[in-house]
């Protein structure tokens, strides 16, 4: 695993499709981007598609209803 430290990946390649998973937090959507079997030889790109607090500040709303 590589990570880069901007905000899109560096990679002039096209995008060949893309994956959308549910994770708690972004250490949980790297793990799980991981293991994807692309990853082993290409450039993959986690990036929230909402804020990640909101998401914060939803699952604590969920968890306490």
């Amino acid at each position: 695993m590589r990570q880069t430290d901007g905000p899109f990946a560096e990679t002039k390649e096209q995008l060949a499709g893309f994956y959308m998973i549910e994770a708690r937090d972004l250490n949980e959507a790297i793990q799980i981007a991981s293991k994807i079997p692309p990853a082993r030889v290409a450039c993959i790109e986690v990036r929230p598609i909402r804020p990640i607090r909101e998401t914060v500040a939803e699952a604590q709303r969920r968890d306490n209803a």
